[in-house]
């Protein structure tokens, strides 16, 4: 037996750190421990994927009932009430940490609650209690920044808007990453009357070009208010609310302004610098490709490391690296063609380059494009489009990148992205029968480019 109370110690039981921490006791007979100070599950489970998700759901319900009438239905009166969307959403959460508890527990994981510290290479310290590890495993996730202005104490963040008291009537949302577009969306669709402020030209840095500007349109008819080019300067609390002065001098009132402008790696307190682990300048941890940092015994993986701030990411690192360390194998994480979504309305789902990428690295590319009503919206009145994308490196015919803004853009590029990962071409694409009268046959029937 090692010298050692564990062969794994795990600091973090988010979605990485719980998949790192299961796989290597019950797959591989570790003695495992994980130290958590929040709730089980992470960001994901309790204040991102899973009740953006639900909220998502509910904020539209308002259109449903809206576009039920060209179908036929008669819709009586209907309200909707915050808090028992709050309860039932933390109801299902609570659920989700006990599901946590039981996968912990049942491969034989120990369990230790409160905010852990790195002590040494081999050391770390949870409330008082110092365990010694073999190896040592950081997963902390991330946590929402708010820029230092005057007033920021009045503002909240993603963390604090799944847990408001009441629905606010105005709502400032202040980003232009996917949190900031998701929760306009959200709030839009509960009956708010949002405004997005951006301090860039265009949200969604990043994303293909066509799919931020075509998402922008699609925001616009919902009524939210987007703003670019703009920031705030200071925030002040009034007896009707809060003021927003914003850079330009002028103001805007809302009920609650929320700040979505980026996340940092969650390291404050965990001793990790005067552990000898080196991070870069906004605190992620800097690691090899084995997912080891500067200190051989130290290991980190998913939103603490700064690369790609996805679920599904930090699983596959923390599989790789559990299977390497333990197995003996010698996988490697492949960040490339990586399917996402950003729940928008309508959503977006993209995989692969953007054209402004595919261009810089294949140089000749061809582009098909379409831009429709949905069937749906032929009886609904709706006026909300859908736009898909494909884009062909010409020398391979090989679709290297594809991205959709409309109704369960995820659910289909989920699909979609395995014909990406798999290097299928343009042909492939052809060959292939569509399934009618859905939106996602149009992927494998555009025949005509747009540009080249």
């Amino acid at each position: 037996m090692s010298s050692f109370d564990y062969d794994l110690f795990v600091i973090g039981a988010g979605s990485g750190g719980v998949r790192a921490s299961r796989m290597a006791a019950s797959k591989f007979g570790k003695r495992v421990a994980v130290a958590e100070d929040l709730h089980l599950g992470g960001t994901c489970v309790n204040v991102g994927c899973v009740p953006k998700k639900l909220m998502v759901y509910a904020s539209h319900y308002s259109e449903d009932f809206h576009e039920a009438r060209g179908f036929g239905w008669t819709v009586g009166d209907s309200s909707f009430d915050w808090k028992t969307l709050i309860a039932n959403k933390d109801k299902e959460i609570s659920r989700l940490n006990g599901i946590y508890e039981n996968l912990l527990s049942n491969a034989g994981v120990d369990l230790v609650e409160g905010r852990a510290t790195v002590v040494d290479a081999h050391t770390v310290e949870v409330a008082g209690k110092r365990y010694s590890a073999e190896k040592i495993l950081v997963a902390v996730g991330g946590w929402p920044m708010v820029p230092d202005i005057p007033g920021k104490e009045h503002v909240i963040t993603s963390n604090e808007a799944f847990y408001l008291a009441d629905l606010p009537k105005r709502v400032i949302v202040v980003g232009g990453g996917y949190i900031a577009v998701e929760f306009a969306g959200i709030f839009n669709g509960l009956g708010s009357q949002v405004t997005q402020l951006y301090r860039g030209p265009l949200f969604l840095r990043g994303f293909d070009q066509d799919v931020r500007e075509f998402l922008a349109g699609e925001m616009r008819k919902k009524e939210i208010d987007l703003r670019f080019d703009s920031n705030i300067a200071s925030v002040e609390k009034t007896d009707s609310g809060l003021l927003a002065t914003l850079e330009d001098g002028s103001t805007l009132e809302a009920d609650v302004i929320m700040y979505a402008t980026g996340r940092a790696p969650k390291v404050d307190g965990l001793g990790l610098e005067q552990a000898g682990v080196e991070m870069r300048g906004n605190g992620a941890v800097v690691i090899n490709d084995d997912f080891q940092t500067s200190v051989p015994s130290i290991y980190a993986l998913g939103d603490v490391t700064d690369r790609i701030q996805l679920t599904p990411v930090a699983i596959a690192e923390a599989m790789i690296l559990v299977h390497n360390l333990y197995g003996g194998e010698g996988r490697k994480m492949d960040y490339s063609d990586i399917p996402t979504a950003v729940f928008s309305q309508p959503n977006i789902g993209t995989v692969g380059l953007t054209e402004e990428e595919a261009r810089k690295k294949y140089g000749e590319v061809v582009i098909y494009k379409s831009e429709f009503r949905p069937m749906k919206h032929t009886l609904s009145g709706s006026d909300e489009r859908t736009l898909m994308k494909l884009i062909v490196d010409k020398a391979s015919d090989r679709v290297v990148g594809l991205h959709m803004v409309g109704p369960d853009a995820g659910e289909i590029t989920q699909g979609m992205g395995i014909a990406i990962k798999a290097g299928a071409t343009k042909a492939d694409f052809d060959a292939t029968i569509g399934i009618h009268p859905t939106s996602a046959e149009e992927f494998v029937t555009m025949r005509e480019p747009v540009s080249s």
